[in-house]
């Protein structure tokens, strides 16, 4: 995209089979550029949107990863794995399940909302500075305290069987695994998750995505530029006049002008659609944290 690299953001719809890092490992053979970053994790299991930050765009990654996530997902109830997942061991069977799909709609709604979510013991959350899920793969006891997340919609797709479909919209941080986990507890019959395609990153959709076998000629057009993804992340943005991206460069102070986007803490500057810095409002203006004019 310039001289010095590709700069931008991607989404890519991963296949079901590939990690995370297996596609960031694609992206930097085909961009042929060792920058490259995704912004949430999705199991090998699971497939959907990757947003993969290149060149100094991989500064926005943190922001696009605490975005809102959507999912659709389907459970089995019934059968208990010690992952929550189709990928775990099997921990237990309940024989003659009978469930009825009044009873799944009503369990699911009563799981949206703000809670307090128990994180899957096969997951990344740290336990001395160790990844839990290594832990327990040794068959260590692994107990994860609970930590805050918000459903923020759950809708159920379809009841066939033991299997359920749902959609879920949830905060950043939130275990699908874990829903399935707390539907099969709540219905008394245990369930894990089967399968799992995530549809939307904040307002970032899978339908405009590019597959995996894009990555070694990605058309100029699927490239998202940082200031679109800024304004696509929601985060509070405003345009500079002439002279204030050297101001910027130099970590100075500027006058806001005016602000556009949510009440997000972080704040953008821009100058004729090109990112030139990250920051916060201060009493005195636009204090720059997070400067791109010259990366």
């Amino acid at each position: 995209m310039t001289a010095a690299g590709p700069v931008g953001v991607l989404a890519i719809d991963k296949p079901v089979g590939p990690t995370s890092h297996d596609v960031v490992g694609m992206a930097r053979r085909g961009l042929r550029t060792r920058r490259v970053g995704h912004t949430g994790t999705l199991d090998p299991f699971a497939s959907g949107l990757l947003l993969l930050c290149v060149g100094p765009a991989t500064r926005l990654s943190s922001h696009l990863t605490d975005l809102e996530k959507e999912y659709v997902a389907e459970a089995l109830l019934g059968t208990r794995t010690d992952s929550h997942d189709l990928d775990g061991t099997v921990l237990e069977v309940v024989p003659d399940v009978e469930v009825s799909a009044a009873s799944v709609e009503a369990a699911l709604a009563a799981l949206a909302g703000e809670q307090m979510q128990v994180p899957p013991a096969f997951s990344a959350k740290k336990v001395k500075g160790e990844a839990a899920h290594r832990r327990a793969r040794r068959g260590e006891e692994v107990e994860l305290p609970p930590v805050p997340v918000v459903v923020h919609e759950i809708e159920c797709l379809e009841v066939e069987g033991l299997r359920v479909s749902f959609r879920v919209r949830c905060s950043s941080g939130t275990y699908i695994r874990a829903i399935a986990r707390d539907l099969g507890e709540a219905l008394g019959v245990g369930a894990h998750l089967t399968a799992l395609r995530r549809t939307a990153v904040g307002g970032f959709s899978v339908d405009d995505a590019l597959g995996v076998d894009a990555l070694d000629a990605v058309p100029p057009s699927a490239w998202i530029t940082p200031a679109d993804a800024v304004r696509r992340a929601g985060l509070s943005w405003f345009e500079v006049g002439e002279g204030a991206s050297a101001e910027l460069a130099q970590g100075r102070v500027i006058p806001l002008g005016e602000l556009r986007g949510s009440e997000s803490a972080t704040t953008a500057a821009l100058e004729a659609g090109r990112l030139l810095a990250l920051g916060e409002v201060t009493e005195r203006g636009f204090q720059p944290r997070k400067v791109f004019v010259g990366s």
